[in-house]
Formats: C-alpha cells, sequence, structure tokens
C-alpha cells in the first residue's frame, strides 16, 4: 500500500491564469465540504443538536429577515459599486471565475451550498462559543482575498456582524442561510449576466 507523503505538499499563492475551471470547481466543493464537516463536528462537540438550529419557530420572520437584510447588503454594494474605484473591490477574478460562465442553475446550486455550510460553521457552531463579534472577525479573515482592501474587509465584517445578528434574533440558522444564499445568488448572477449585456 502506498503511503501519502504530507511533504510534498505546498502551499502558496494560486495564480488565476493557470487554474482551469475543473480545479476551481473541485476546490471549491472540497473547501465547502470541509466546512460542513468542521461545523458538524463543533456543533457535537459542543453537546447542541444540529437540528434544533434549524426550527422554524420564527415562521414568516425568517423570510422577512433574510430578505430584508440581503436587500439592504446588496443596496449598500450597489452604492460602493457606483462610487468607490473598481480597484477597491477587487476580489483578484474569483468571483468572476466561479459564477462569470454557469448556468442560472449551477449559480443556485452554488449558492445554496456556501449559504449552508458557511452559516452552519459559523454561526451555528463558531458564534456559539466566540459570539457575533470575534466571529466575524474570523469570517472576514478567511476571506482573505478581501483583505487587501480595508474597505471590503469592512463590508465583509459587518455583512458577518448583520447575520449573526438576524441569527440572534430569530433563534434560527435559517434566517442567515436565506440572507446569504439571495446575496451570492443576486451578485453570481450579476457577474455572469452583465457580461452579456457588455458584450450586445
Amino acid at each position: 500500500m502506498r503511503k501519502f507523503d504530507f511533504k510534498n505538499i505546498r502551499f502558496g499563492k494560486v495564480n488565476l491564469d493557470t487554474l482551469d475551471d475543473k480545479t476551481l470547481m473541485l476546490n471549491l466543493y472540497l473547501t465547502q465540504l470541509i466546512t460542513l464537516i468542521v461545523g458538524i463536528v463543533i456543533i457535537l462537540i459542543q453537546r447542541n443538536h444540529v437540528l434544533s438550529l434549524f426550527n422554524l419557530h420564527a415562521g414568516w420572520q425568517i423570510l422577512i429577515w433574510g430578505v430584508l437584510f440581503a436587500a439592504a447588503v446588496l443596496g449598500l454594494d450597489l452604492l460602493v459599486s457606483r462610487w468607490v474605484p473598481k480597484e477597491v473591490s477587487d476580489d483578484g477574478g474569483v468571483n468572476e471565475m466561479i459564477f462569470g460562465k454557469r448556468a442560472f442553475w449551477h449559480i443556485a446550486l452554488i449558492s445554496l451550498i456556501v449559504a449552508c455550510c458557511e452559516e452552519l460553521l459559523f454561526r451555528g457552531a463558531i458564534q456559539h462559543a466566540w459570539g457575533p463579534y470575534w466571529t466575524s472577525i474570523l469570517f472576514a479573515a478567511i476571506h482573505i482575498r478581501y483583505l487587501q482592501h480595508w474597505l471590503m474587509t469592512g463590508m465583509v465584517f459587518s455583512i458577518s456582524y448583520g447575520l449573526g445578528w438576524i441569527y440572534l434574533h430569530t433563534g434560527t440558522l435559517w434566517t442567515p442561510i436565506v440572507a446569504h444564499f439571495l446575496i451570492d445568488l443576486t451578485m453570481g448572477c450579476i457577474l455572469r449576466y452583465s457580461k452579456e449585456e457588455e458584450a450586445q
């Protein structure tokens, strides 16, 4: 049996020009699977019941708070993109590569998977132990592609804090999942379909 050689694992900056679509998608789905597993393990260590985080006691408040928060974030993003130079909001082209050539159903699937996995880890597991402030600092830090611009880092922190607040307010993970999904879906569609309009 052949052993895996951990010494040959190298970390470094990835050149997006050499990254093909298959590798990008594999990395995206693999990181989300790891996020999901880590989130579930932390929740189990905390002796919480995973399913209790997904209660529906808040009823319509889940959709109301999720949609209102997503609309506020998207409105703020629209203002920022209108008044701030493009270099300040540049993520190095990662989002463009992820969403730029996808079909609508694939954008929706990516948005749903990311929303569920990240909210389970950050709001369901980490926020339970650290609270919304420190969870939001960690959330901003893992979105490393934005750390070179203080405005984007601040926006990611604020969005995360808001997601944590609506989770605490409604008592269910469905609320930040709805908001996160709508934000990612809308931004993904803007990236995807604005290219078609520019081409015409």
